[in-house]
Formats: C-alpha cells, sequence, structure tokens
C-alpha cells in the first residue's frame, strides 16, 4: 500500500509544472494583428489619342493603256520597208512612219487622176465659152423680136453642168489618188510602244489585214474595285480623288500618282463591286526620269477620301455593342458608349464617345463590373503604324 508521501510527490511534480507553464504562458506576447490588403485586378490601358484622320480607300489593279490601237492596212500590195522600230516593245512618236506599201501603181493612179482634172477643167473652161457666146447671141436675136424664148439647151446651161460635174469628180478622184498614197505610208497614231508586229518586209496585205498592235503612252488607265459599303467615305463618289498607286520595279517598291477619272457605274454581276477608273499621265517616264509604270503591272492602290475630325483609333476587340472599358479617374472600370464610325481587320475608328487622354482599358477581365476598382501598369501608347496601309492619319 502506497505510503503519503508516495502519492504527493507526484501532485507536487505536476502543480510546478502547471505553474511554470503558465508562468511562459503569461511572458508571451500576443500576435500582432495584419491589416488586410484588397487584392485588385491588375489591367493595362492607353491614352485616347483624338485627331483627324483621312478614310482612304484600299484597292487594287492591273495598269492598262488607254487607248489601244489595232493597225490595219487599207491598201493592197506588198511591203516595201519595215522600221526598225516598228518591233515588240519599242518607242515610237506620233506620224513615225512604220512600214511603207509598194507605192508605184498609187503614183500611177495620181498621175492619171491630175490628167483627168486637167482635161476636165479644159472641157469645162471651153463650155464657159461657148456658154457666153450663146449668151451674146441670144441678146442680139432679142433686140429683134421679143416674142423667141431660148431654152436652157440653147443658152448650154445643161452642158456647162455637166462639165462642171465631171469637174468635180475629177478632183475628187485627184483627192482619193492622194489619199491612197499617203496611205502607203504606215504611221503610228500617237505616242506608243508597239504591242505586237504582224508583218515583216516584203510582206503581202490587203484591205483589212493585221499589221500591228500599239498601246498610247501618254495614259495608263486602272480599274479599281470598291465594296458599295466603302462608298460613303469618298467624296463625289471619288470622281477627282487623289490615288497613290504602288508597284515593285527591278526589286524596289516605288509610288505613282494617279487619279480618278469616272466611276464605271455599274455593279460587277461576280465581285458585287463598284469600279473607280484612275488615270496616270506619262505612265512611262518619257519626260523624267522616274521608273516607267509598266502596262501589265499589278498596283495596290490609297484612294483618298473624306477627312474627319475628332476621332479615335482602338483595336476591334475592344468594342462590344458599342461600349468600351475605360478606366475612370479613381481607378474604376466605366463602359462608355461610342459611335462607330468605320471597321477594317483588326481595329475600329470611333467618331464619339472617347475624349482625348481617356484610359481604354486593354486587358480582357474575367468578370467585368461597372464600377469595380482596378490596378494600373504602365501600359505604351497604340501606335497608329499598323494601320498605315489601310487610313493616312493627319493630325490637326
Amino acid at each position: 500500500m502506497a505510503t503519503k508521501k508516495q502519492i504527493l510527490f507526484p501532485v507536487g511534480i505536476l502543480v510546478l509544472g502547471v505553474g511554470i507553464a503558465a508562468s511562459f504562458s503569461a511572458m508571451k506576447k500576443p500576435p500582432e494583428k495584419k491589416e488586410e490588403k484588397e487584392i485588385l485586378p491588375l489591367v493595362q490601358v492607353l491614352p485616347a489619342n483624338i485627331e483627324s484622320i483621312t478614310l482612304d480607300i484600299s484597292s487594287y489593279g492591273l495598269i492598262t493603256p488607254k487607248n489601244q490601237t489595232k493597225l490595219e492596212a487599207q491598201l493592197s500590195g506588198q511591203l516595201v520597208k519595215v522600221s526598225d522600230v516598228f518591233v515588240k516593245g519599242g518607242f515610237v512618236k506620233k506620224g513615225e512612219i512604220l512600214a511603207r506599201i509598194d507605192p508605184n501603181d498609187y503614183e500611177a493612179d495620181l498621175i492619171d487622176a491630175q490628167a483627168t482634172l486637167a482635161q476636165a477643167l479644159s472641157s469645162l473652161e471651153v463650155e464657159r465659152a461657148q456658154g457666153h457666146v450663146a449668151k451674146s447671141e441670144w441678146d442680139r436675136i432679142r433686140k429683134n423680136s421679143t416674142e423667141f424664148i431660148p431654152s436652157e439647151l440653147y443658152l448650154r446651161k445643161p452642158q456647162l453642168a455637166e462639165k462642171l460635174a465631171r469637174f468635180k469628180a475629177s478632183e475628187a478622184s485627184l483627192k482619193r489618188a492622194k489619199r491612197n498614197l499617203e496611205r502607203t505610208y504606215i504611221r503610228a497614231p500617237y505616242d506608243a510602244i508597239i504591242e505586237q508586229r504582224a508583218i515583216s518586209l516584203g510582206s503581202v496585205v490587203s484591205p483589212g489585214s493585221n499589221i500591228g498592235e500599239l498601246n498610247s503612252i501618254s495614259l495608263a488607265e486602272v480599274r479599281l474595285p470598291v465594296a458599295d459599303k466603302d462608298m460613303q467615305y469618298l467624296i463625289n463618289g471619288g470622281i477627282d480623288a487623289n490615288v497613290v498607286l504602288t508597284t515593285q520595279f527591278a526589286g524596289k517598291q516605288f509610288d505613282w500618282q494617279a487619279k480618278i477619272v469616272r466611276n464605271e457605274g455599274i455593279i460587277n454581276q461576280k465581285s458585287r463591286m463598284n469600279y473607280l477608273v484612275a488615270q496616270v499621265q506619262d505612265p512611262y517616264a518619257q519626260n523624267s526620269d522616274f521608273p516607267p509604270l509598266r502596262f501589265g503591272a499589278y498596283v495596290n492602290a490609297k484612294i483618298q477620301g473624306l477627312e474627319i475630325n475628332n476621332t479615335a483609333t482602338v483595336a476591334r476587340h475592344l468594342v462590344k455593342n458599342n461600349k468600351i472599358a475605360v478606366l475612370s479617374l479613381d481607378n474604376t472600370l466605366t463602359y462608355q458608349t461610342v459611335d462607330v464610325l468605320r471597321e477594317y481587320d483588326d481595329l475600329i475608328i470611333l467618331s464619339n464617345g472617347l475624349k482625348n487622354g481617356d484610359k481604354v482599358i486593354t486587358t480582357a477581365l474575367d468578370y467585368p463590373s461597372e464600377g469595380m476598382k482596378l490596378a494600373t501598369e504602365h501600359t505604351l501608347p497604340y501606335s497608329n503604324k499598323k494601320n498605315e496601309t489601310q487610313i493616312a492619319m493627319k493630325k490637326d
């Protein structure tokens, strides 16, 4: 049986341990309360840039000559001369002789027509003289008798009319002979580049025979398709609008200035596009050192459109249902209603709804709500250069 000492000793040890624990607990400082921090969604913003822009229209097309002529022979004969410049790709001046048909027969016809005209003129003069004689005879007879009335035949008026008609016919024959002799020369109708030559020296041609084909180099044209929805951005339907044509020459890119001269006025049944026609002066640069704009070249075109003030350009995905997310002055999310003026592949032009410097939110939020607080990080200003091939920006 345990003694009293054996019982009290463990109890004393337990009490002493509890006391020591209590004293240590009293010495420990209570933990400091940390202030709870609000974690805000982090977003990027870009400042809205309000400016004036020109709503240019992008298009494309092929360069073609304004005038293209197929030369055909007007006479029969053998070609006795062909110019050295009459080759494909050769340049010729207006009136320059390209080829010559054997003129011998036509020179003989001219001599014959000249002789016939001389005979007709002689006969006409003789007949006029005889008419004067008949008129004098009638005047003498009339003094002695007032009852006699001379006939037209007596006064030789029909004979004179016949001789005059033969004279005029001879003049026409001479004119025709001269014209035929001139037609033995095959000349360039304008400054041109040779597209095709279909004859050679010694070839025999007849009226209608193909001689060759020429393209005028004074003016070039290009048909530019424009969607019907884009016509609203052009002044006067695009007529007289300036156009910049861009293409490659010798591995380098060059720009040529053109002007819209007409609207074809018909919707193409296949493409459903309007076609505007632009003209380029001196495409082959005969009067300058600029590279030639060659026929058949494919060009990209920028047609000058309306100039609009107070616009902003943003990425397409930032606008939904005509609303755009903006960071307000108190760093809260707000949605502003905007007017969409024009849409491109990845851009939208806004005409109303933003002010210069408004912070447009570019970060996609998981659960956005009006008035929610946001935190920002630095964002580089938006660059309009992404759209430089479609929109020409013009700052105020």
